[in-house]
């Protein structure tokens, strides 16, 4: 045997011992002291590239894997198959490497008799809850309640009851990555009532799904009081809702309402209902970005009545199809008291809208397309064909309420103007706090050896674990797409797995000669902030630099591109009152914006449009951005 494979052996029966620490702004004495860890080994990568003797960004060079010398070894000779043995190690794989990864969940055969109070409840697979029960109530008041990763299923819930009432007071509030599902709700179930007081508000990445909602169920009523509001980039699916249903009451007083570019889909809608009366009380209601699908809507009902008060009420771009709705129903009545009225336009289809409800748009938006439409019964009392029309009739609304416009959607001062970085000014501060799931890097030798690529996803789908419509497996599709994403008009991109192919990236676009930075902390988060002294990197004047911004995976990956014209800026940010520094800021100003969407929201915050401005924009926690150094 080669020695130096004798030496990691040794290490991997005895030096267990070597876990590396992250430690801001110097060297640990532990992680050095053996030359065989991923972050010894990346601080000699680091003195090898880069030709300046600055200080070490150890705001980077922490995220290096905090694997030890043993763990290192024996994982990198199980990733030489790609990942098909790591798979099988996958929990202590990702507790020792610091990965993001979902718990394999085992059915829980647990049986509740008579009526249950659930006070506190997380992390659990219901294979049955509930089913012919009689009377009754059934109530969680806090259901994976502040959950970093919950994961929960209940795979029947409620079956064949009778006249028995389901509560959840709180479910999934403030998560982060959430996966959550019913595979059957209320189904065949007849009159009491379901009620979801509070459901996945303030969380981060939702995927929320139910497989059947009150198909078959007669006379029950079903409540959503709060549904996913002030979510941010996720989805949302009912593969099936109120189907065969009779008489059943279904309302949604409050659906996905401050959400940011978060998906929706309903595939079965009311299908052969019989006397439904759905409401849908707000929808999408000053969403941003919103992805809103309707597959089928109330097909084959009779005397259905289906309500929207509003929809999408004044949010932002975004796109909604309707790609059947109401086909084949009998006597069944639609109501859009709002549809689309926008600030700004989106994108909303009809494909099949069918021949013998009646329904009516009281305010109907611009941009939307009827493909195949009743001719015959359908009443708009309102429509808006042209955007000045609505941005006219929404802009006397908002100057009535004393509201700019502009400022909707975007959060005050992500995006400002390269004036406002002198000493003395006061502005707001984004939330430049990192949502993201704490995670490290893979090192190269790991990482290189593990498939990345949409055409390989079903091998990280199966290292993972990811079930095909869970969390993890949209997770790594959508980081894939966007690494495998064409660059746009004078980009220059690469998704880096590992500090050191970030290095990499760096010195090929900018030479050996650089320096990486990052604002120092989040002090000043969503509060007015004082400007104090000023430095432009290379002089202020129209530089190069790469900014590297975090993907959602199970391990870092960093999305870094570099793009034409832009001038870098450091400043000491202060407190308005005390005029003491809190934290010292690196800002991006983008000086050739003409590449960017009209829809950008630079141009929604700031006014005007591509090519017209530049941008600036503060670089939050966790990102970074590379330049020469001075």
């Amino acid at each position: 045997m080669h020695p130096l494979s004798l030496f990691l052996l040794f290490f991997f029966f005895s030096a267990s011992s070597f876990n590396v620490i992250g430690v801001r702004g110097g060297e640990d004495s532990g992680e050095l002291s053996n030359p065989f860890t991923p972050k010894a080994y990346l601080i000699r990568y680091w003195k090898k590239q880069i030709s300046n003797d600055l200080a070490k960004p150890w705001f980077l060079l922490n995220k290096a894997s905090p694997l030890n010398a043993a763990q290192y070894a024996g994982y990198s000779k199980m990733a030489a198959d790609g990942g098909e043995s790591l798979s099988t190690q996958l929990p202590g794989f990702c507790s020792s490497a610091n990965l993001l990864c979902f718990p394999d969940l085992s059915p829980s055969l647990e049986k509740h008799a008579g009526n249950v109070n659930f006070a506190s409840y997380s992390f659990k697979n219901f294979t049955n809850y509930g089913t012919d029960r009689a009377g009754g109530v059934d109530s969680f008041k806090n259901y994976t309640d502040n959950e970093n990763i919950p994961v929960d299923s209940f795979r029947r819930y409620s079956r064949d009851s009778v006249g028995h009432d389901d509560r959840f007071s709180n479910y999934a509030p403030d998560g982060n990555v959430i996966d959550e599902s019913f595979n059957t709700y209320g189904t065949s179930s007849t009159g009491g009532k379901g009620k979801f007081s509070n459901y996945g508000p303030n969380v981060n990445v939702p995927n929320m799904r139910f497989g059947s909602y009150s198909d078959a169920a007669n006379g029950r009523e079903q409540g959503f009081s709060s549904y996913s509001d002030n979510a941010n980039a996720g989805d949302q699916g009912f593969t099936s809702y109120g189907k065969n249903g009779n008489g059943a009451v279904n309302g949604f007083s409050s659906y996905g309402t401050n959400s940011n570019v978060v998906g929706s889909t309903f595939s079965n809608y009311g299908q052969t209902a019989n006397g439904a009366n759905d409401t849908f009380s707000s929808y999408g209601f000053n969403g941003n970005v919103p992805e809103n699908t309707f597959k089928t809507y109330g097909a084959g009902g009779n005397a259905a009545v289906e309500t929207f008060k509003g929809y999408r009420d004044q949010s932002n771009v975004g796109d909604d199809s309707f790609q059947s709705y109401g086909k084949s129903s009998t006597a069944a009545t639609a109501n859009f008291q709002n549809y689309g009225k926008s600030f700004n336009e989106g994108t909303d289809k009809f494909t099949g809208y069918s021949g013998n409800d009646k329904t009516t748009f009281a305010g109907y938006g611009v941009n939307n397309t009827f493909k195949d439409y009743a001719k015959t019964g359908v009443s708009f009392s309102g429509y808006m064909n042209e955007s000045s029309a609505v941005a006219a009739s929404l802009a006397a609304d908002a100057k009535a309420k004393g509201k700019k416009v502009i400022n909707r959607w975007v959060e005050p001062g992500k995006f400002f103007r390269e004036k406002m970085l002198k000493s003395g000014t006061i502005m707001p501060m984004p939330d430049i706090k990192d949502r993201m799931p704490k995670r490290s890097f893979l090192p190269r030798v790991i990482a290189s050896k593990l498939p990345f690529s949409t055409s390989k996803i079903g091998a990280l789908k199966q290292m993972f674990h990811a079930a095909e419509d869970s969390t993890m497996a949209k997770m790594l599709a959508d980081a894939l797409s966007e690494c495998e994403r064409a660059p746009s008009r004078g980009e220059t991109k690469r998704c880096v797995t590992s500090v050191e192919d970030m290095i990499d990236f760096a010195t090929s676009v900018l030479g050996r000669n650089v320096v990486v930075r990052t604002t120092e902390n989040t002090e000043g988060s969503k509060k007015n902030i004082k400007i104090g002294s000023v430095k432009g990197i290379n002089g202020g004047k129209v530089t190069k630099s790469v900014s590297c911004h975090q993907s959602l995976f199970p391990y870092l990956v960093y999305y870094c591109h570099s793009v034409p014209k832009v001038r870098v800026y450091e400043a000491d940010i202060l407190d308005p009152k005390s005029e003491s520094k809190i934290n010292h800021g690196v800002a991006i100003c983008h000086v050739d914006t003409s590449a960017w969407s009209p829809t950008h929201g630079a141009f929604i915050a700031l006014g005007s449009g591509p090519g017209q401005i530049e941008v600036c924009h503060w670089i939050f926690e966790n990102d970074m951005t590379w330049a020469v150094a001075d």
